[in-house]
């Protein structure tokens, strides 16, 4: 008997010992406003649902995300919490805000300390290789922000209106040839628009490339809060091989910096050989005199990022605008009757210009209503308090994340889900970031907003006024389906008259013969 005790008192030890240690691991991994042990202050939070433990409400936002309209009925569910709404998610803590004064508070007039990216060690390393601007950190993210600044001077705004007035001519003549392409047609004249003003060039990519590039955009966008390690940053310091994960993600990365680079590596060229026409990288982003502080892998994802993600998010606003007006024809209608008294003159037709948008409210006013109806980015990317912070009788430690809530925010308005631009119209439906969220805000709102919007005015209006679109199957307006590279929804985009397809036809041939010229001076060089 007296052997057995000893062997239990070291059964007891060990068990004790595996007790302690989970406790310790638990505590590790909580967020730090539930931290148990290692708790330095009295936290307040807003309300939020309950989860489960350790893993808190992480596996209800990752069930919801499996599908685009089941993780927008999951935001709207967060607003009856209220305005601020809190979320545990793995190790990290998110406050999602529902209101556009809780955004304007904490966002616009706090940005000083909630301008911060949380640390994701899958999207933003293994996937981005660190050097994905629109989630580095900050220490990382000032210079490529004090370059990109270039893009939104007044002078050069007007040389990109030139750019996408002549864009968006391709743009109408593949909708006459290939109408059935529209959804193609769509991402080609994001891109081509981003490409001339970053590389300098017309876009002279095939489909394949193009479909590569909407790839790796749609692979990152959905990279962002999927991976369960961004919410365990903890578990990416652990030995490689205990990582499987890896594996999945580090091929995602390198399969980007690839077909970064096959776009980087000619642009680059021309550059250092002095062939390269006007760009913002040979004008800004490669030039001396800008001394831009980043090394060439950093130019690389700054010039690249920035179509990748202003063009998929024009892309995908352009759907939703063809869907709108498939789903809502009156507001089609009511903007074609603004275009025809603006470019109809009896007979003689003229394609809708920038230097009309002070004539075309409605249509501006519809770039806003597109965003705000069905949002393409439902969730903003986090920003992340880098104080402690008192704020409506709420205590809340640095480290929380603060998320844009873009459902909530949409349906703060009368009748959220009709389709009303006149709702805008009130002097500022020209500034598509006033009063609204959808390009983020802070310090941290998409650099390019300005570029976006003339890019989208000019497609509104000269889509509108030259087709009649109509929905060419079953449709249903809340399915945009914009993760797919086929046609997310049936349309019948129709030429308007004779007329248009004339006018379209005659304006493409001189977008053409301008093409040949700037390929045969290219060539020259």
């Amino acid at each position: 008997m007296g052997g057995i005790e000893p062997s239990l008192n070291i059964r007891y030890g060990l068990l004790l010992l595996v007790c302690i240690l989970c406790v310790a691991l638990i505590e590790l991994l909580r967020p730090i406003d539930s931290k148990w042990l290692l708790r330095t202050k009295r936290w307040r939070m807003p309300g939020g649902p309950s989860g489960s433990p350790i893993m808190g409400n992480l596996l209800q936002m990752m069930q919801a995300r499996r599908n685009p309209g089941t993780f927008n009925q999951w935001l709207m569910s967060l607003i009856p919490y209220g305005e601020m709404v809190t979320l545990h998610m793995g190790s990290k803590t998110w406050v999602v805000l529902n209101s556009d004064r809780a955004v304007t508070e904490l966002i616009g007039k706090r940005g000083k300390i909630t301008n911060e990216r949380p640390y994701m060690p899958v999207a933003s390393d293994l996937v981005s290789n660190g050097k994905r601007t629109v989630i580095r950190q900050e220490e990382e993210w000032k210079e490529g922000r004090r370059v990109m600044h270039q893009l939104l001077s007044g002078s050069n705004l007007k040389i990109y209106a030139g750019m996408q007035e002549l864009e968006s001519i391709d743009l109408l003549r593949l909708y006459l040839r290939q109408p059935e392409l529209w959804f193609a047609h769509n991402f080609r004249y994001s891109t081509s628009v981003l490409y001339r003003i970053v590389m300098g060039y017309p876009l002279n990519k095939s489909k394949a490339e193009l479909d590569n590039y909407q790839r790796v955009t749609i692979e990152f966008v959905t990279s962002i809060n999927r991976s369960f390690v961004d919410f365990f940053p903890s578990f990416s310091k652990l030995p490689h091989f205990l990582q499987p994960w890896r594996k999945y993600w580090v091929s995602m990365g390198s399969f980007h910096r690839h077909i970064f680079s096959q776009w980087w590596e000619p642009i680059k060229a021309a550059v250092s050989n002095g062939s390269a026409p006007a760009s913002f990288v040979r004008d800004v982003l490669l030039h001396p005199d800008i001394r831009f502080a980043g090394d060439d892998e950093e130019a690389m994802y700054l010039a690249t990022s920035v179509m990748a993600a202003g063009g998929d998010n024009t892309r995908m606003t352009m759907n939703t605008f063809i869907m709108a007006m498939i789903a809502r024809p009156q507001a089609q209608k009511h903007a074609q009757a603004e275009l025809d008294r603006v470019c109809t003159d009896g007979k003689s037709l003229r394609l809708p210009q920038m230097t009309d948008s002070s004539e075309m409210p409605y249509v501006a006013a519809m770039v806003k209503e597109v965003l705000r109806w069905r949002p393409t980015v439902p969730v903003i990317p986090p920003h992340q308090l880098t104080e402690d912070l008192e704020f409506d009788g709420y205590y809340i430690p640095a480290g929380t994340s603060f998320l844009i809530n873009s459902v909530a925010l949409s349906n703060e308005f009368d009748d959220p889900d009709e389709f009303r631009p006149e709702r805008w119209i009130d002097g500022s439906e020209a500034n598509v970031t006033a009063n609204f969220w959808g390009f983020g805000g802070g310090r941290r709102i998409c650099v390019g907003w300005k570029v976006a919007q003339q890019a989208l005015v000019l497609s509104f209006a000269r889509l509108l006024y030259c087709f009649d679109f109509t929905a060419n199957g079953p449709i249903d307006d809340r399915k945009l389906n914009h993760q797919t590279l086929q046609e997310p929804f049936p349309v019948k985009a129709t030429v308007r008259s004779v007329n248009h397809a004339f006018l379209i036809e005659k304006e493409a041939y001189k977008f053409e013969a301008s093409f040949s010229t700037f390929r045969s001076n290219d060539n020259d060089k």
